[in-house]
């Protein structure tokens, strides 16, 4: 597209002449940004095209460029450095044959609000008041009892699949406490704990795993595998780090319709290794959206430890080389996660940028129940985070020292919350399941001939075994 524009001086013309008759570009503003509001070169070498008035309905682009020849030689010539001003940037030239390290001399800080025994560490954290605070601890306790109590349904054989967010309830909760409702979110497969802060219901997680006709994905996702148009929680897909580009993009649709809010989407350490991920970073960085990309480093992508997949120093520190903000935070410290994702999403909307946050946390489960973590990694370090770094415990002590928890309050809470979520299983258990056809729709207006075939097919197989599909029915 680049070669044809410079090759062609007719086909920009007809192009903005072709916009402007459907309504899609105002020839007036246009040539008026253009010829009133020449490219500025900042002092880090950007070419900025700044809206006339500052309207805010226009869009400040800014871009690395170049500057005329005219003015090449005055910043090639500086009395106190050689500079050159390279596509890109001005770049300072050095008489030295150096390279850059292939890592720093020390590890990027982790930011953190709550030590173990949950006392206050800083004073430089977001403040959250007592309805709020008590709600995400309760809330994160109901995390815990729903993937304990439907793990074990999956080992009973109830459900065929299940994957739990054990040792990670900080990064569910904290960081849904920390969005807007008008936030879109783009999930992993380990942020059931969003939907619940939503207000997606017990009744409505156990329809999904079992499938049932209550289920809004119609029992064609597998078990854990939420969605929720109402929530603005994109359906889960198992493929790795596809959701990351999706998300860029919806982010940079949020900014072309100038709305107050942006996306954030979830992803594991081995979601960095893709192409989707460094795509989306690039994606995001040059377009400027708003979007927070959101990676729980758990030191394990199934049974590959981080240091199988990169040796660069985690993940944050592949923001700066994209151009992107970012933060390493305590993955277990609600607090610290609520901070940070609280001020990361002021930055991303009011200043229109990335944001890049590590939460360094540990998988305390299985990676799912297809999974057997014993296998690759000792069983003492998995009691050990279980039992030391415990985020629910963390914050409960938080809690009990403002004087707004007690054990009292958690024994009844506990006792609550697990027959709430046994009483959601047996209903889902109980409801039946979508008809078959369900299986041939919502894809085409007016199915094809090859699908109408199968469905055909099918149907006269269930008809002529009976017996083998009792509770199957079109």
């Amino acid at each position: 597209m680049a070669l044809y524009l410079s090759k062609s001086g007719k086909f920009l013309p007809h192009f903005i002449t072709k916009m402007s008759s459907l309504g899609m570009i105002n020839l007036s503003s246009l040539g008026s940004c253009l010829s009133q509001n020449p490219p500025l070169l900042t002092e880090d070498g950007r070419t900025s095209y700044a809206a006339p008035g500052n309207d805010p309905t226009h869009f400040v682009c800014r871009r690395f460029g170049s500057v005329k020849a005219d003015k090449l030689a005055s910043i090639s010539t500086n009395a106190d450095s050689q500079l050159l001003n390279f596509p890109g940037g001005v770049v300072k030239f050095t008489p030295e044959l150096k390279f850059l390290s292939d890592a720093p001399e020390e590890r990027i800080h982790c930011y953190r609000v709550l030590d173990e025994s949950g006392h206050l560490l800083t004073s430089d954290f977001v403040e959250i008041d007592k309805d709020i605070a008590v709600r995400m601890y309760k809330e994160m306790v109901m995390l815990q009892t729903v993937d304990t109590i439907f793990y074990e349904a999956q080992r009973q054989g109830r459900i065929s699949f299940y994957v739990t967010a054990m040792g990670e309830e900080a990064i569910n909760i904290a960081s849904a406490a920390a969005l807007s409702m008008d936030d879109f979110v783009f999930p992993q497969y380990r942020e059931a704990g969003v939907l619940l802060w939503r207000g997606f219901g017990l009744q409505d997680l156990a329809n999904q795993c079992f499938g049932n006709i209550g289920d809004n994905c119609k029992g064609r996702q597998m078990p854990a595998h939420y969605g929720s148009k109402k929530h603005n929680y994109f359906t889960v897909a198992s493929t790795v780090a596809t959701q990351i580009p999706h998300a860029v993009g919806a982010a940079y649709s949020l900014k072309m319709e100038g709305r107050d809010a942006c996306t954030i989407t979830y992803f594991g350490d081995g979601g960095t290794s893709t192409g989707d991920f460094h795509a989306a970073m690039n994606f995001a960085a040059v377009l400027e959206a708003p979007v927070i990309l959101f990676c729980r480093n758990n030191g394990w992508a199934i049974s590959t430890p981080v240091s199988d997949q990169f040796r660069s120093d985690g993940i944050v520190v592949r923001g700066q080389a994209y151009g992107i903000r970012g933060i390493r935070v305590d993955g277990n410290d609600a607090l610290a996660v609520f901070s940070a994702v609280h001020t990361a999403r002021k930055m991303a909307i009011s200043e229109s940028r990335p944001v890049l946050i590590e939460a360094l946390t540990y998988r305390a489960g299985h990676h799912s129940t297809s999974d057997d973590s014993s296998k690759y990694r000792p069983i003492e370090e998995i009691e050990w985070w279980r039992a030391a770094q415990d985020p629910v415990g963390r914050f409960r002590k938080w809690l009990e020292m403002q004087g707004w928890w007690s054990c009292e309050s958690d024994t009844e809470l506990r006792g609550w919350a697990r027959q709430e979520v046994l009483n959601a299983i047996q209903v889902a258990e109980k409801a039946e399941k979508p008809g078959l056809r369900e299986i041939f729709t919502d894809v085409y207006d007016v199915p094809p001939s090859n699908l109408r075939d199968q469905e055909k097919s099918l149907r006269q197989t269930v008809q002529r075994h009976q017996r083998d599909y009792p509770h199957f029915q079109f």
